[in-house]
């Protein structure tokens, strides 16, 4: 066990840690790894299986290697771990729910807690989002508010309303709908034509105009206004839904400009196309409240959200749905055999998941979690923003407790700096880190005090050395 294992576990009281690089803990034996078969996802898996980064467990706000070696978690796992690791009163709600009842079908039935977890969101949400329809991941929940879109139109008669508007460097999940309208190239153009009928906003990043900006930058609420021109070219009559992150997480972190959001909602509104946040990543306190719609002012029709809502520790994602919308479902005129809604997932509403949200929303409550972010949102920032003179930064743009800073590429391998990055803190300073291309993204836990900042970014520092 390496010095600063040991020094976390006398620090921390830990007793309990694998001590065998690439072995796991399997049935309470310890079993080596067989690298081979699992396809990690969004992974280049040749050089992954040549040098693992495997994880054996966490606490708050550590992963901890195979051998013990805590590391910082600068990411919140994948922007969800927002209450930090294996929070005590979360796995005991999953736990107890497991005991309780492990299974039971919302097709039809359903159990008290997805009721509760409803309410609880509706509560939450700006008023009007009045309805939590449940999913298994942000991808089911963005593909689920695309098909409420093009229902509720078709119900208000207007069945020619069937053209999404996303934005270049969107990111909605990895559906069908979701890669439509997502506007990343690289997740796009394996796949083909895909949804038909879609139609993409500029982003809303200008490095030029925005270098090293913090919080909401000051040029760009013009940009909304290319969605007039949109809607010259294909008629409001056939367009459904706008949907876009109120800020873009997956592309690097680009905060809306001032304004840009109330300008987008102003426009849909005029035309009666339907606004969709996708709040996967910035809801629940990413940015220092429940909801970036609640920071920014600006409610949208619908809202998906996922991540954030159990804390990572059970899939689950979901949409909130404006009055208006769900009203337009239930015709009294029917019988009441019929269903309303003809979409839904087997997992929708799962038990634990119902019972691992209800603990985390309890958890960000009782301990302030969202002020604690906001609280930390200027520390943050002035910490990311001390890196502005390393030779290898282009820009940094910080929002709530979010920092992304653009590296320089390296001549005729796009990606290959960041990628070293990453890989050189996990394994030289046990700091895990995200990356897109040549971007490197911070997330950390809500819980994260300004000591724990003040570490990322010295690690962070000395990454940036290293690849230079």
């Amino acid at each position: 066990m390496n010095e600063s294992a040991t020094r976390f576990r006398e620090e921390n009281g830990e007793d309990r840690m694998p001590d065998t690089e690439n072995q796991a803990q399997v049935g309470g034996s310890t079993q080596p790894n067989d690298l081979e078969a699992f396809w990690l996802p969004f992974t280049p898996n040749r050089h992954f299986k040549r040098d693992p980064r495997i994880i054996a467990r966490a606490k708050d706000m550590h992963f901890f290697k195979t051998d013990g070696t805590p590391v910082l978690d600068g990411t919140a796992g994948l922007w969800c771990s927002n209450a930090g690791h294996c929070r005590e009163p979360i796995v005991k709600a999953i736990q107890d729910q497991a005991a309780e009842l492990d299974f039971a079908p919302t097709f039809q039935f359903s159990h008290p807690k997805t009721f509760e977890v409803a309410s609880r969101l509706a509560a939450m949400t700006p008023a009007g989002l009045d309805y939590a329809f449940f999913c298994n991941s942000g991808s089911e929940a963005a593909d689920s508010a695309l098909k409420m879109a093009l229902a509720y139109h078709r119900l208000k008669g207007e069945a020619s309303r069937t053209r999404f508007i996303g934005r270049s460097r969107g990111y909605h999940g990895t559906g069908f709908g979701g890669i439509s309208v997502g506007g990343i190239s690289p997740n796009r153009k394996f796949y083909g034509a895909l949804l038909p009928g879609v139609d993409h906003l500029p982003d809303t990043y200008n490095r030029a105009e925005q270098a090293f900006s913090r919080g909401e930058p000051e040029w760009g609420a013009h940009l909304a206004d290319d969605l007039e021109k949109i809607v010259a070219l294909h008629d409001a009559s056939t367009i459904a839904a706008v949907i876009v992150e109120p800020m873009a997480g997956s592309t690097g972190v680009l905060p809306p400009p001032q304004g840009y959001l109330k300008r987008l909602r102003e426009i849909c509104t005029r035309h009666g196309i339907l606004l969709i946040f996708d709040e996967v990543i910035t809801a629940f306190g990413r940015l220092g409240y429940a909801t970036a719609a609640e920071r920014f002012g600006v409610t949208p029709d619908l809202m998906t959200f996922a991540k954030g809502v159990t804390g990572g520790t059970v899939p689950m994602g979901g949409v909130m749905v404006s009055k208006e919308i769900y009203d337009c479902f239930q015709d009294e005129t029917a019988p009441d055999h019929a269903i309303d809604l003809f979409h839904g997932y087997t997992y929708s509403g799962h038990p634990l998941a119902m019972a691992a949200a209800l603990a985390t929303l309890d958890l960000y409550r009782d301990e302030g979690l969202f002020e604690q972010a906001l609280h930390n949102e200027n520390p943050m920032a002035d910490a990311a923003h001390a890196l502005k003179d390393h030779a290898t930064i282009l820009d940094i743009r910080t929002i709530g407790l979010v920092a992304a800073f653009d590296m320089e590429p390296i001549d005729g391998l796009p990606g290959k700096r960041g990628y070293d990055a990453m890989c050189h803190a996990f394994h030289n300073e046990n700091m895990m880190i995200r990356v897109t291309a040549d971007t490197i993204a911070f997330s950390p836990p809500l819980m994260a005090t300004q000591d724990h900042i003040s570490e990322m970014f010295e690690k962070f520092r000395r990454v940036l050395d290293a690849v230079t």
